[in-house]
């Protein structure tokens, strides 16, 4: 296939062609009319003016006699112009006038009539009389015309021919016309110009996106759609592409990070479980040590459950689908019905819980998610709720509206979280050095991160100084 089929093939270029075409015929319309409106326009003054003469002359014969008549009419043909006049006796013999012959039923039956004639040209070059200089005075040079004329019958039977000449009218339209067709030439040459440069300036972006595409395809996720300075449609579906492969790159990163973290944090399990099987399958192995196998069995088993749960619950609330619609539910009800129920945990664990919850907060969530993002927050801040001074835990939960805002709050006095692993705590399988001697996945705060997307919200950890200050903001509308 040639370059021009594949070119042609493309949307942007028919396109163009097609407006190409749009606006030229709407051109070509446009001046057609306009010359054509020119030329009956001047055809109609034309008219008027013959008109408009008779009249006159109607009136003088009628109240100042056929000398003042004639007086009028030899003034007016002899003055430059496109005039032409004709007056005769009764018998159409010619009497004065700048036109000398009339053809005869244009003075028999009166009326309006277009002929050829031939007039004085007084530019023109001088011409000898028939029989030779003896003959006579030279005769004065002529020129041919076209005359549009009415022809009338004064009151005292004589004829009378006023008209225009019309060649001067078909040169200007004839003007008009080579005009008209340079026009249409010219407006087709530009808009092909126009179109070519339009189709090739679009179809480059085009073929820079596709191009960078077919790279990204190719495995590349680095690449991304150029931005230009022109800040137009273009630049604009770019900015959303790139967005979109930075959040499909994020989404890839993570999987790979899940899998990776899910491979190390279920090898230690997984190796436990196998070894306290294969330790209650020895012959030696006593009715006792069984059991304790199959108890550590079981319970290994059950927090890989959790695990997976968690992770269940972590993908569903990123994909979008919760487990229930989202709904008005009250969430100060929520918050202090989870403060209440953890209350005696923390009291035997000699942790203090403090609330300042508002009341009537009504939001439009899930009411299961906000719940689970609750209880993961508190059991957080009971496992690191201790000062390193040695001094009594403290766990201080708020609910408070803020600028057309749900601001969750739970902070702790233990020893926070450095600011550079702030955000790394929000990843799945994030454990810092410090966590790893207590219970967990490290899926937590992740679920209540996914929780706060899935709201339109955000989640945030702070310093609290000392201790850490979990911030779940979501929109109150």
């Amino acid at each position: 296939m040639s370059r021009f089929a594949q070119v042609w093939r493309t949307s942007t270029v028919r396109l163009t062609a097609t407006f190409i075409a749009i606006f030229v015929l709407f051109a070509i319309l446009l001046m057609g009319f306009i010359g054509w409106q020119s030329s009956v326009q001047i055809q109609r003054q034309q008219a008027d003016d013959i008109d408009r003469e008779v009249r006159l002359f109607q009136r003088i014969e009628a109240t100042q006699g056929i000398r003042a008549l004639a007086f009028a009419l030899n003034r007016l043909s002899n003055q430059p112009g496109p005039g032409v006049y004709f007056l005769g006796d009764a018998s159409g013999q010619y009497l004065l006038g700048n036109m000398t012959q009339v053809p005869p039923d244009v003075l028999i039956d009166p009326g309006v009539y277009s002929f050829d004639y031939d007039r004085p040209d007084p530019l023109g070059p001088e011409a000898g009389p028939p029989g030779g200089p003896a003959a006579g005075p030279p005769d004065p040079p002529k020129r041919g015309g076209v005359a549009l004329v009415r022809s009338v019958e004064l009151n005292n039977g004589m004829r009378l021919v006023v008209g225009r000449d019309v060649v001067e009218r078909r040169g200007y339209s004839a003007i008009i016309l080579q005009s008209f067709l340079v026009g249409v030439v010219g407006i087709i040459v530009f808009s092909i110009f126009a179109g070519g440069l339009t189709a090739r300036r679009v179809l480059k972006r085009i073929d820079t996106i596709r191009d960078t595409s077919t790279k990204i395809m190719s495995g590349n996720l680095s690449e991304r759609v150029p931005i230009t300075k022109r800040n137009d449609e273009f630049d604009g579906l770019a900015r959303n592409l790139n967005a979109m492969l930075d959040r499909i790159e994020q989404l890839l990163k993570g999987l790979k990070e899940v899998t990776d973290n899910v491979a190390h944090d279920l090898k230690t399990p997984l190796t436990r479980l196998r070894n306290q099987a294969e330790g209650a399958l020895r012959d030696t192995a006593g009715p006792e040590t069984k059991e304790k196998a199959l108890e550590t069995v079981i319970a290994e088993s059950d927090k890989l459950i959790e695990t997976f749960n968690a992770l269940l619950m972590i993908a569903r609330v990123e994909a979008g689908a919760p487990s229930g619609a989202l709904s008005e539910i009250d969430v100060s009800a929520i918050v202090a019905d989870m403060a209440e129920l953890y209350t005696p945990v923390a009291e035997d664990e000699g942790i203090v819980i403090e609330t300042r919850v508002a009341d009537g907060v009504m939001l439009k969530a899930n009411r299961e998610l906000i719940g689970q993002a609750m209880v993961n927050l508190l059991e957080n801040a009971m496992k690191y709720a201790k000062p390193e001074d040695g001094s009594a835990g403290r766990i201080t939960v708020d609910l408070k509206r803020q600028g057309g805002q749900v601001d969750i709050i739970v902070a702790d006095n233990g020893p926070g979280i450095p600011e550079a692993d702030r955000l790394r705590v929000l990843e799945r399988f994030v454990r810092l050095e410090k966590s790893r001697s207590e219970p967990g996945s490290g899926l937590g705060l992740a679920l209540v991160n996914a929780v706060a997307r899935l709201h339109g919200g955000t989640f945030r950890i702070e310093d609290n100084g000392p201790g850490v200050r979990a911030v779940l903001e979501l929109p109150e509308a």
